[in-house]
């Protein structure tokens, strides 16, 4: 099945409306599924999901309050969470080898940490990810304001691509080298998983956009909407901008304010077509729309810097297909070292800043995701730009990215196209 608008069969129909509850989840359990990923009656696909489901709960919380999850495993496997963009105690991050041991199967581990920021993150499994994310082990973490901004509906938007066979069985060539080298494991069936399938016409909503992806990075256009970009990664935009085409690597979030003015529909340029992945229905008026400007939403108490740097480090990602040589051992390496090693990368005191320089060497992009922090991409001009946790740097091209680390912990920097983080691409950095 090439991804194709004839293998979406139907957009509208093959959009699942999962049962998640706004409430404050503490249990999730990891262990198989079977999820209705193609439209009903075109085959199912054995999975692992959480709660019976696959997203999992969407886990609610308001800003400065703690969430308890008790963890159960249940997959078959080694497993473990980490709660992606959180600014989290380093203990509670789900890291194995790092950060925690991986929780084997049939027992539990118990995570407890502080939701200090507002925002759309995520959580996932960080235990043999490139399948198990591949197979469904994630779900939406919501931290609300405590001053939510005023609209209508709060709707969360989980893409994601699968490989699958006809049946709608996932194709079980996880460690397939050819996706480890080349640019990941792209599936060749994508839709967009709403958490609600209508709305009303001059509604004002809140639009929460999740790249769950394991490799595929997604040119979003989103039409029948009025509005305005407000956040990235979990992140305030200082000043809102005009909702055009947005870019989402793996594991990248995007919230959009907008005026509903028809059909909310979410699609992505192929190259070759443009690719339906859902459609909210807008059924029916609202009699009193929202008529007062879009702003942006409130900071997070999160460090920031003007541009001044403590010091300035350069990673080299290296390897790959159409790579050439590279000092590393296995097939993709940082500085030309693959995995993770004994030592961090750097370590710095709790406030240092750091300029970092990303150049890519390689023939494909890659999404490359800071633990514990966020940064700034610098812009053409020197200046920092919006804070991320995850940032797209393009084939042989490099980006800068400045970070004020001020979370104390060993924190991992990975590539987000899951299988280039578990053939070589891969470090730390402490923080002490």
């Amino acid at each position: 099945m090439p991804l194709s608008r004839r293998t979406l069969l139907a957009s509208a129909a093959a959009t699942l409306v999962p049962t998640w509850s706004k409430a404050n989840r503490e249990r999730l359990t990891a262990e198989p599924v079977v999820a209705q990923i193609l439209p009903e009656g075109s085959g199912t696909t054995p999975s692992l999901g959480f709660n019976g489901g696959t997203p999992g709960p969407v886990l609610r919380v308001r800003q400065g309050d703690e969430l308890h999850v008790n963890f159960e495993n249940r997959t078959g496997e080694p497993s473990s969470v980490h709660w992606h963009g959180i600014r989290i105690d380093n203990a509670m991050d789900g890291v194995p080898g790092l950060t925690q041991d991986a929780v084997p199967d049939g027992e539990d581990f118990e995570y407890r940490f502080v939701t200090p920021d507002a925002g759309t993150f995520w959580y996932h499994s960080h235990s043999r990810s490139w399948q198990q994310v591949a197979m469904g082990l994630y779900g939406p973490l919501i931290v609300e304001e405590r001053e939510p901004p005023d609209v209508d509906a709060d709707i969360i938007v989980m893409i994601d691509d699968w490989w699958l066979e006809q049946d709608g069985e996932l194709r079980d060539d996880f460690n397939s080298m050819f996706h480890f080298s080349h640019a990941g494991r792209l599936g060749n069936y994508a839709k967009a998983i709403v958490s609600q399938s209508s709305t009303l016409k001059g509604n004002r909503v809140r639009l929460r956009l999740i790249n769950v992806a394991n490799a595929r990075v997604f040119p979003v256009d989103i039409g029948g909407v009025e509005g305005n970009l407000v956040a990235l990664d979990g992140m305030p935009l200082k000043k809102v901008e005009p909702i055009d085409t947005i870019h989402l690597a793996p594991a990248q979030r995007a919230d959009i304010i907008a005026d509903v003015a028809g059909n909310i529909e979410f699609s992505f340029w192929t190259g070759h077509e443009q690719y339906p992945l859902a459609t909210i229905d807008a059924a029916g008026s609202n009699p009193s729309p929202r008529t007062s400007p879009i702003v942006p939403l409130p900071p997070n108490d999160v460090a920031t810097t003007n541009g001044d740097e403590d010091m300035h480090v350069t990673l080299r990602m290296q390897g790959g297909a159409m790579g050439g040589q590279h000092p590393g051992d296995d097939i993709w390496s940082f500085n030309g070292v693959s995995g993770l090693p004994d030592e961090p990368w750097f370590e710095v005191q709790q406030g240092t800043v750091v300029g970092m320089t990303l150049v890519n060497d390689t023939s494909f992009p890659h999404g490359i995701h800071l633990h514990g922090q966020h940064f700034h991409e610098v812009d053409g001009g020197g200046k920092p730009g919006p804070l991320r946790d995850t940032t797209l740097v393009d084939a042989r091209a490099s980006r800068d990215i400045i970070c004020v680390f001020g979370n104390p912990g060993k924190w991992l920097l990975h590539c987000h196209m899951l299988g280039h983080a578990t053939t070589g691409m891969e470090t730390w950095v402490e923080v002490t």
